[in-house]
């Protein structure tokens, strides 16, 4: 068993340093199933098997130390060398291979339950999302809110509460579905979403928009305009850049409903498929989106994001948002 238990544990090293290097692409969610399966077994040996054949040559051992003290009795002899406590902590000791897998199982668990259907930590890793979410901000998803979700599989299996415009969503890279993006909810099923000339517009009523003061990224250390805007009872800021175009040029990727958009000189107008979501991200002349890649399909929502709950460069951060 030493033998096997160190192989598997090669096994997961070795994945997990191949994903980090770059030569496989790694899932997470998968790796943290197949953990809690090996571990799960192990810990189901030990419970079963291994511990109760420990206890049963700990109970052994000292059977025969009571057996050997009492011969030694009857022949006069009171004092007996030998203590065989230690000999029965070393006996009950769960060994390296067990505690490396069966001692990690209640762990990895309840990380496997808390990710898969309650919370899910998040690194915004860049600046689509400004001012909302910042670059460095960790935020955490509620895996539960639009429903419940199997692990890897990603099949629905509850209802929850249907997407709403001004979400701030996490879902499956539509090309890559194994990256995770994160942007706002424009448009839902049935929509008719126009951003034409840098005003967004949804069933041909313009969205209400308040001019704020200028932003400032730190990162790019200049200053951009900062607006305010409402999708239905929602408001939010997002940015633009007066040196941008305002038209949009499709990536090749987008294939999927590709004729529900129109792209002009102005911008893009998109009929949002049944089933579908249009996703924007609130830094608009700084972010790959539904305009350039299309439109997200309800199996890839992974959760809705609402709290950053650290941004290590600025303490500060910590909070909710809209």
């Amino acid at each position: 068993m030493q033998a096997l238990t160190a192989a598997v544990l090669a096994a997961f090293v070795g994945y997990a340093g191949s994903w980090y290097l770059g030569y496989v692409e790694g899932n997470f969610a998968f790796l943290l199933l197949v953990a809690s399966l090996v571990t799960g077994l192990y810990w189901l040996a030990e419970r079963f098997y291994f511990l109760p054949w420990r206890q049963l040559a700990a109970a052994e051992l000292e059977t025969n130390d009571v057996k050997r003290r009492a011969d030694l009795g009857k022949m006069g002899i009171t004092e007996v060398d030998g203590d065989i406590v230690e000999a029965k902590h070393r006996i009950l000791m769960q060994p390296w291979w067990l505690d490396w897998t069966a001692g990690l199982f209640p762990v990895i668990i309840a990380v496997f339950f808390l990710r898969s259907f309650l919370f899910e930590p998040f690194k915004i890793p860049s600046g689509s999302m400004i001012p909302t979410l910042l670059v460095g901000d960790l935020i955490l998803v509620n895996k539960f809110h639009y429903g419940l979700r199997l692990p890897v599989l990603n099949t629905k299996i509850t209802e929850g509460t249907l997407p709403q415009r001004g979400d701030v969503m996490v879902f499956r890279y539509p090309p890559k579905p194994s990256v995770d993006y994160i942007k706002r909810v424009i448009g839902l099923p049935g929509d008719t979403v126009a951003y034409l000339n840098k005003r967004l517009s949804i069933n041909g009523v313009a969205v209400p928009t308040e001019t704020l003061p200028e932003f400032f990224d730190e990162d790019a250390t200049r200053y951009f305009s900062q607006f305010q805007e409402k999708l239905d009872d929602k408001t939010h800021r997002m940015l633009n850049y007066s040196d941008r175009a305002a038209f949009v040029t499709p990536m090749v990727e987008f294939q999927d409903h590709r004729d529900s958009c129109s792209y002009t000189i102005e911008g893009v107008t998109c009929k949002v498929p049944e089933g579908y979501y249009f996703m924007m991200g609130d830094n608009r002349d700084n972010s790959q989106d539904s305009r350039y890649w299309g439109f997200v399909p309800d199996k890839n929502i992974v959760g809705k994001a609402f709290f950053v709950w650290m941004n290590f460069s600025n303490p500060k951060r910590i909070g909710g948002f809209n």
